[in-house]
């Protein structure tokens, strides 16, 4: 028997089922958790002082940009939901908590949270999370069409982007302190990186 990834909720859930956002609104579970192509997986305990302190960092410098703009930014936990065809909560299979993103289209909006892809995504990674960002999370935000995905490593202090085109990611360069990031979905938008890995310690 395969071995039951450690990310994946156990009980009183099963490894071999799938779980749609229907079943989600039922769960009445201590722990919080996202789902992906129809498998759960548990959040981390609380996140990192540094994990925090990056996400405030980035979050406020979004947050002051778009002030005034048609753009809105959320930051976890806040739900996404990525259908593939139906909207109906039991054709939904994905629901992701980013820790950051940008939603433009405001009809996605509603009181659950967003439907459908937001423009930009900003995952900071933490350890025991590296696979569920880099993988699963990659696969779903691609297919379903999120314009950017920016991934911080706080470790390493770096900054990767990927963007969509022609409906697959293309890679950035590996950005780290120094370097001033600018986005090409939230137009004029930039980003120091001294600014977010500054006094991390």
């Amino acid at each position: 028997m395969e071995q039951i990834d450690k990310n994946i909720v156990e009980e009183p859930l099963t490894e071999y089922g799938k779980y749609s956002y229907a079943d989600y609104l039922t769960w009445t579970m201590d722990e919080m958790v996202e789902l992906i192509k129809g498998k759960v997986f548990k959040m981390n305990a609380a996140p990192k002082r540094v994990h925090q302190k990056i996400s405030g960092i980035v979050f406020n410098r979004i947050f002051n940009f778009l002030e005034g703009k048609t753009c809105e930014v959320y930051e976890a936990p806040f739900d996404v939901r990525l259908p593939l065809k139906s909207k109906k909560n039991e054709d939904i299979f994905t629901v992701v908590q980013p820790d950051i993103c940008v939603i433009c289209d405001k009809t996605k909006l509603d009181d659950a949270g967003c439907i459908g892809a937001p423009d930009l995504i900003v995952e900071i990674l933490s350890k025991g999370n590296n696979k569920k960002e880099l993988k699963n999370k990659y696969e779903v935000y691609e297919e379903s069409g999120v314009h950017e995905y920016w991934i911080i490593q706080p470790d390493e202090q770096t900054l990767l982007i990927y963007t969509l085109a022609e409906g697959k990611y293309v890679p950035s360069k590996l950005f780290t302190s120094g370097d001033i990031v600018e986005s090409k979905i939230i137009s004029g938008f930039k980003l120091n990186l001294d600014d977010v890995f500054r006094d991390l310690d």
